[in-house]
């Protein structure tokens, strides 16, 4: 498939309600097991590296730089045996303690925008950017751009904006990323908080997979220029947080594992070898079945190339959501 159809007719029209009448089940499509303990990625994220033919996604006109939390082989299965455990835990307490597992899921956001100082250029973006966001995530989720209905929908509850130029810009793995994070951080693991300003290494975006134990540094960071309407030529429609968010829901990206192994653990994307940019319509890197998936938000290609998850997607988000960040 080539770039999304009608996308700014779709996102324009909005999003009527953030109530999605899904029922998933709650078994994982395509997950692979396995019967090591988990271990994450450095710090528990991945990391986005935006507009170069190399192995990281940067901002147009940044050298090459590869992604520090592309997981491993063992990684994935790491993460796919403690999700598998986690569900059954989940199981015992459903069973003792009366919990019951979604089908639907409102998700509370807060968004923290990091700022240098009062400017746009010092990361002062206006409160209509953030807005439209939570319009792209909506229309995301519930497949309105032509992909899966996913169980999830996204409230906006909170803009926090923070003036500090020690935090400015955000940098990845940093001490300063983990006080900026452990002083702002609210809510429980059912709560998205998301950080906004300019990133450090030309990056667009970075994410926390869920975890058993809530972290303080749970959440995503992203380039508060990629925003709809934002200044990241190509990157600049939201949907690098619709990607982050999906790590932040469990998903690894399309080009997992390259064309062997268990790939990104979930059946209907098909395999692809390496990231794809820009949108190369008709690229197939691998020798099984389908095209490579340049059009799933799990990809590095333009906003305007990616509009949708596949119903595999949406059933391990949901199964990741009922084993993780459930109350």
């Amino acid at each position: 498939m080539g770039p999304r159809p009608n996308l700014l007719t779709r996102r324009a029209a909005g999003v009527a309600s953030t109530t999605l009448a899904l029922l998933l089940s709650t078994a994982a499509v395509g997950v692979v097991p396995a019967a090591s303990a988990f271990s994450a990625a450095p710090g528990g994220a991945c990391v986005e590296p935006a507009d170069s033919h190399s192995n990281a996604r940067l901002k147009p006109g940044a050298a090459a730089k590869h992604d520090p939390n592309e997981l491993t082989a063992q990684q994935v299965r790491e993460r796919d045996a403690d999700l598998a455990a986690a569900l059954r835990e989940r199981a015992n307490f459903r069973t003792g303690a009366g919990a019951t597992a979604l089908a639907t899921v409102t998700i509370p956001v807060v968004v923290h925008v990091i700022q240098e100082n009062s400017t746009r250029a010092g990361g002062n973006i206006p409160d209509s950017l953030i807005t439209s966001q939570i319009t792209v995530l909506n229309q995301a989720y519930a497949g309105a751009t032509g992909g899966a209905v996913t169980a999830f929908a996204f409230r906006l509850d909170k803009i926090n904006r923070v003036t500090n130029p020690s935090w400015y810009p955000i940098v990845q793995g940093s001490s300063a990323e983990r006080s900026m994070k452990s002083s702002l951080r609210v809510g429980g693991k059912n709560t998205l908080n998301i950080y906004l300003g300019e990133l450090s290494n030309d990056l667009l975006g970075w994410a926390t997979f869920p975890q058993r134990n809530l972290s303080s540094m749970d959440g995503v960071v992203a380039l508060s220029e990629s925003l709809p309407g934002g200044t990241a030529t190509n990157y600049n429609q939201g949907d690098t947080g619709t990607h982050e968010v999906g790590h932040w829901l469990n998903l690894y990206h399309t080009f997992q594992g390259g064309c062997g192994g268990s790939g990104d653990s979930v059946s209907d994307t098909p395999a692809e070898a390496s990231p794809a940019y820009q949108c190369p319509t008709g690229r197939n890197t691998c020798s099984a079945t389908g095209l490579d998936p340049i059009t799933n938000f799990m990809d590095y290609t333009y906003d305007s190339c990616m509009y949708q998850f596949t119903p595999g997607q949406a059933s391990r988000m949901l199964t990741a959501w009922n084993a993780y960040r459930a109350a």
